[in-house]
């Protein structure tokens, strides 16, 4: 046997998952829904990540954000849950019934990364995890998703620490990605000025806000980079400890790829372990 399949078996053991049924985290409960949690468990893990996939809340990159990023973290020994939070979905970005009916829109996804979020902790024993030890990570729209929950969920509701990667910020400011102002607000709601503002999420961060891990590029060619300057200036002027990596390039979309993007942005994930290692309990 080579040393390096040697090497291979005694990281696969010191870092075996758990193969565990994805849960529908609204099942029990009052909301009639079905929002799939898919648990990766690392044994002897305790701190873990709710994956929250990019998608412009239309839709879902379900692979390159989400189960790939999930195997990543599990590699380095930390327990991930990836969320299908609901979207509006593809039907309602190219049939705009939305202005007739509700369909999902603001608060569904923010309420279903709370539901998330309560199930991993209520069940913390059972996935051996600490329960003060649970962050999320999002990209993209997904981004939004995560810090929302830094801002918006009460605090003892919120999470140990948000990593928005590529994230869409603002809903107001001339760098706005439409689309996903359009997926989460909804098209009878999209002039909602209220709205806009609560959901801009470089003006409400909070004083008690967890520490973040903020990352992006500047050639990103769909949500601008200025999104995620915004973020790291309200977060620098509240005094909130975090991290901003701007790469010069990468574009959008790599997620925890080792292809996609370029050699350059793909240092991000390195980079997050080493902060992390800094910044859970």
């Amino acid at each position: 046997m080579s040393h390096c399949l040697i090497i291979s078996l005694c990281l696969l053991c010191c870092n075996s998952v758990a193969a565990i049924a994805q849960v529908n985290i609204w099942e029990g409960t009052d909301c009639h829904k079905r929002v799939e949690l898919k648990p990766y468990v690392v044994d002897k893990g305790s701190v873990a990540v709710v994956v929250c996939p990019g998608g412009s809340y239309f839709w879902h990159d379900m692979e390159v954000e989400g189960h790939a990023v999930a195997r990543w973290l599990n590699a380095n020994g930390i327990s991930a849950f990836v969320l299908r939070y609901r979207t509006a979905y593809v039907p309602a970005y190219v049939l705009h019934h939305r202005l007739l009916f509700r369909g999902n829109r603001y608060p569904d996804p923010q309420d279903d990364l709370r539901q998330a979020l309560r199930h991993v902790r209520q069940n913390a024993t059972r996935y051996g995890i600490n329960p003060d030890s649970i962050g999320v990570m999002g990209f993209s729209a997904g981004g939004h998703l995560a810090m929302s929950a830094a801002e918006l969920f009460p605090p003892e509701e919120r999470p140990a620490f948000v990593v928005p990667v590529y994230p869409v910020v603002s809903m107001t400011e001339p760098c706005t990605h439409h689309r996903s102002r359009r997926g989460l607000l909804g098209d009878s709601r999209i002039g909602n000025e209220e709205l806009r503002d609560l959901l801009s999420l470089e003006r409400h961060v909070p004083k008690d806000c967890p520490p973040v891990f903020l990352v992006n590029c500047k050639d990103d060619p769909v949500v601008d980079y200025r999104n995620s300057a915004l973020l790291d200036s309200a977060l620098t002027a509240q005094g909130i400890a975090h991290k901003y990596i701007q790469y010069s390039t990468g574009g959008h979309g790599f997620g925890a790829s080792d292809t996609k993007g370029t050699p350059e942005c793909r240092q991000w994930r390195q980079e997050f372990l080493h902060w992390l290692s800094h910044n859970s309990h």
